[in-house]
């Protein structure tokens, strides 16, 4: 049976990227999470996925051009989807993370570095600021990202890393392929029509899958893993809890 990734948590009922949509992953039976990370502009790493602020926070501007103590006064509600459900959530650190981690030693993470980030700090200074964080539970954490850059940061500093890409065949990129990622991380929309799936040697994580028939085509095809924003449901219609 294919694995589930839970999507930024469960952000089919929660904001993503939250504590509440992490904690509800795993009550819904999740072992993998994906979470994106940013900085902020005094460089403490954050939990966000957007360029900016406006669909999960409604405000405007981004995360790179706030401060951590302005960071944290913002509520992470996506209110044009929940309203005013979740106006008192707030952002998650990356600090969070690894204490949800240290909470939960059954989970594993796949950290996305967002290429924003790089090209605003640059790969190293992005990398050991999340290194710094997520030391003591690194061995619960995968670090991903499209960045090619932060992927040659990362390669050094974490056991395990993923290349994340739009198009199946980007995998065979040379730069990809020295870097011999553990993980391979595909958009559904740019997979072959037909045939078999994977790489030798790294497992193959196809997003954003929210049907169980092609959840199940895929594993038969030889992805490993699906990443979902419907955790609890995906599973659900699978039949197996989320494993």
């Amino acid at each position: 049976m294919v694995e589930l990734v839970a999507h930024r948590g469960y952000a089919h009922r929660y904001p993503e990227n939250t504590l509440a949509a992490l904690e509800a992953a795993v009550a819904a039976g999740a072992r993998y999470v994906e979470v994106d990370v940013q900085l902020t502009s005094d460089r403490v790493p954050i939990l966000f996925h957007d360029h900016d602020c406006l669909r999960l926070c409604g405000v405007p501007g981004t995360i790179d051009e706030r401060p951590y103590a302005a960071i944290r006064t913002l509520g992470a509600s996506w209110p044009e989807r929940f309203g005013l459900r979740f106006q008192d959530n707030p952002l998650a650190s990356l600090a969070d993370l690894a204490a949800f981690l240290a909470r939960h030693p059954q989970v594993t993470a796949f950290v996305e570095i967002k290429r924003q980030a790089v090209k605003r700090f640059g790969a190293k200074t992005v990398l050991a600021a999340a290194y710094s964080v997520l030391q003591p539970v690194l061995a619960q954490t995968v670090l991903i990202s499209f960045s090619l850059p932060a992927l040659r940061a990362a390669r050094g500093l974490w056991p395990r890393i993923g290349v994340v890409t739009t198009r199946y065949r980007q995998f065979m990129n040379a730069g990809v392929q020295s870097l011999a990622p553990e993980y391979h991380f595909c958009d559904k929309d740019g997979l072959p029509a037909r045939g078999p799936l994977g790489h030798e040697g790294s497992a193959l994580v196809v997003y954003e899958v929210d049907d169980a028939a092609f959840a199940r085509a895929l594993a038969l095809r030889g992805v490993a893993m699906v990443e979902t924003f419907a955790i609890a449901e995906l599973a659900s219609a699978l039949g197996a809890g989320a494993s």
